[in-house]
This record gives structure tokens, C-alpha cells and sequence, in this order.
């Protein structure tokens, strides 16, 4: 058994570096469902090659894309139509915001890089009344449940890759290229900031190491 281990380990971590997808790309369809058809701005925090930006803007008159790295920021250049209505920032989103106040806020695997509750302030101060927050993050396992979560994302994981890969054999997207750094904060301490932070949000942990947090401004 001592030995099996780390041999399937290494097993899963081949077929994933060939066979890659997008954990975070695959909650996009999932925040469109939770907004307005309509809104006047967006911003998309931490927006990486800009796929989620890119949705967003047939919903509202100007979507603002901000990221830290220069590097993917070019990238989502690149890959938005020029004529479309969203625009991407190389910048700290927490001090070199896109003027607002926006309708919507998105923010996905990018709030730990970030001072948490400093982020969810920032964030709160930019929404409009009415407007809309939905962040997907990631947070480090400490509860049972949370180890349990992690043991049915593996095989989930697994049938995922194959189904979106067509079983095939295929390159990182661009999306998947920006750089990463792990949680540190537990899913119950994420809560207890949100709730402090925002009265009323609702989170819930997701699939594929994820949690949601969605928040909205009444007044």
C-alpha cells in the first residue's frame, strides 16, 4: 500500500498534464446563471485570459477586466475582439480599480492572493445598489468534510478531464498559464470574514476544491 500510493499519484498527475481543463473556467456558466440578464458595468477581478470578461460583456454596456500579470493581461488582449466593449488593466485591484460603481463584481481564484477581508471591502465599496458579487476561490482543507469533498473531486476530476478532452491528448489553455499560489485560509475562517465583512452572503463549498461566495448590495 506504502508504495501504491505515490505510484497512483503520479499516475493521475500524467493523465492531468496531458489531458488538462479549466477548474475555474468551469464555473463560468454557473456565475452567468446567478446575474442579471442585463447591468451597466462589470468588473472581473483577477481576469487572466479574459473568458469570463468576455461573457460578461453581451449582458452590459462595458466590462473592466483587471489582473496583476502583464503577461496573461497581453494575452487577453489579444484574444478579445477589438470592437467589444471590455477593457483590461495590468494593476492591483485593490488600488487601481476601474472607476465605478459597478453592477457586477466577479472574482475567481484570484481573492487570496489578496488580503481577504481587505479584498471583500474594496469590493463592497465599488458595487452599486443592487449590484452583484460572486466570488469563486479556494480554500486549504482542515474539516472532515473537507477531505471528503477532496475524495470525490478525484475521480470527478478524472472523468472531467477525459469528457472535456474528448479523451484526447492536448496543450495547457491560456487561461491555465497565469501564476498560482496555494489557500491558506480554511473554508470556516473564509465564512466568518465574509460574514463579517458582508452581512448576508451565502457560501458553499464547490466541486474541484472551490467554494462560492455570492453577496448582494441592497442599499
Amino acid at each position: 500500500m506504502t508504495t501504491l500510493l505515490p505510484r497512483i499519484l503520479r499516475t493521475l498527475e500524467q493523465f492531468h498534464a496531458t489531458r488538462p481543463w479549466d477548474h475555474n473556467a468551469h464555473y463560468h456558466r454557473w456565475i452567468l446563471r446567478r446575474l442579471p440578464k442585463r447591468f451597466d458595468k462589470a468588473l472581473d477581478v483577477g481576469s487572466g485570459s479574459g473568458d469570463l470578461a468576455r461573457l460578461l460583456a453581451p449582458r452590459a454596456r462595458v466590462v473592466h477586466g483587471i489582473d496583476a500579470d502583464p503577461a496573461i493581461v497581453d494575452r487577453a488582449r489579444e484574444l478579445t475582439d477589438p470592437a467589444a466593449s471590455v477593457t483590461f488593466t495590468v494593476g492591483d485591484a485593490l488600488k487601481e480599480v476601474p472607476p465605478g460603481p459597478y453592477g457586477v463584481i466577479t472574482c475567481v481564484a484570484t481573492i487570496h492572493h489578496m488580503p481577504f477581508h481587505d479584498a471583500l471591502t474594496c469590493f463592497r465599496r465599488n458595487l452599486a445598489p443592487g449590484a452583484t458579487l460572486i466570488v469563486v476561490g479556494v480554500y486549504r482543507p482542515q474539516a472532515r468534510s473537507d477531505f471528503l469533498i477532496d475524495a470525490v473531486a478525484i475521480p470527478a476530476n478524472v472523468v472531467m478531464a477525459w469528457v472535456k478532452n474528448k479523451g484526447r491528448k492536448v496543450s495547457r489553455p491560456a487561461s491555465m498559464t497565469a501564476p498560482t499560489r496555494p489557500a491558506t485560509m480554511t473554508f470556516s475562517d473564509i465564512v466568518r470574514d465574509a460574514h463579517q465583512a458582508l452581512p448576508g452572503a451565502r457560501l458553499r463549498r464547490r466541486l474541484f476544491w472551490r467554494y462560492a461566495l455570492v453577496w448582494h448590495r441592497y442599499q
